[in-house]
């Protein structure tokens, strides 16, 4: 109401020079959704000590009712947690997992950062865009899968790297990627390689949400072989961690000289960049012999 009493409409929602489109849809949820809702809400607030603390997996259980961010979901989360619904609309449009347009069953996410797109991200993402006939943030027509352009998947060690679902399918090709969502959009999602079987995107929100996930939390044959490359050489090589009082190698010694590792290495150059990509087995950058500073 402004000062004069006359009283003043505000619509809620990111700033005009915001990117991205307003949350939108229905204003409030029915009777039976909100009820339904509500036995969830108290089972993941009840893991707080503060109701308000709640609000991000809220926001996420409201997501996985309507596939994105809607006005009735966000009103139902300040209800639940004693805010004004300007103090929730604040806080939605500051991270990117939450979404504001409808999602399909299957968000595919094509990382195009450094390494992945060295390994052939972009074009993977080109392909995708091409063959599904949609750009990344938008949705194909039968609602199976949602393209997404991320920044980083966090999985360097696999690269290129698409994620559905936040579950990890490594070191894909434009053919193998375009095999991927042909086959969720056959409603035969393959098994992703790490990690739990897939579920749907709005199941996904769910267990974002703080809800029970009843997948186990990898299938059979799934090995991170990658990932422990460093494990395997360090016992090897019969390398293993200092003890917690150790002092570091890399800072002087109390009698102010230096590590053995730090002396031996302080003047090499660094080793130069691969011929290849990634570095064929037995070279420079693949044997242990050749890094181990302590050689």
């Amino acid at each position: 109401m402004s000062t004069n009493g006359s009283h003043v409409f505000t619509e809620l929602g990111q700033r005009p020079d915001e990117a991205g489109p307003p949350i939108g849809g229905q204003p409030a949820y029915p009777a039976d959704v909100t009820a339904r809702l509500q036995a969830a809400a108290q089972e993941i607030i009840a893991k707080y000590p503060r109701p308000r603390s709640a609000l991000l997996p809220l926001l996420h259980l409201v997501q996985a009712e309507d596939g994105y961010l809607t006005k009735a979901g966000l009103a139902f989360c300040a209800g639940r947690l004693d805010l004004t619904e300007a103090e929730v609309t604040a806080v939605a449009p500051v991270y990117s997992m939450y979404r504001r347009t409808p999602t399909g069953e299957y968000l595919v996410g094509v990382c195009t950062n450094t390494l992945c797109a060295i390994m052939g991200g972009d074009a993977i993402l080109d392909s995708l865009q091409d063959h599904l006939g949609v750009h990344a943030g938008e949705t194909t027509d039968d609602g199976r899968v949602t393209l997404e352009h991320i920044e980083c998947n966090a999985a360097c060690d696999y690269a290129p790297v698409v994620m559905v679902n936040l579950e990890f399918f490594d070191n894909q090709t434009p053919s193998s990627a375009r095999d991927l969502v042909d086959s969720l959009r056959a409603g035969e999602p393959p098994l992703p390689s790490r990690g739990a079987p897939l579920c749907t995107f709005r199941e996904t929100a769910r267990v974002l949400a703080g809800l029970p996930d009843a997948r186990p939390i990898t299938a059979d044959g799934q090995v991170p072989t990658a990932t422990l490359a460093g494990l395997r050489v360090a016992r090897a090589l019969d390398m293993e961690a200092p003890p917690p009082d150790a002092e570091p190698s890399s800072q002087p010694k109390s009698d102010g000289t230096k590590g053995e590792a730090v002396e031996a290495t302080k003047n090499e150059p660094a080793p130069g960049p691969s011929a290849t990509v990634p570095a064929e087995p037995a070279t420079t950058e693949t044997d242990p012999r050749k890094t181990d500073s302590r050689d």
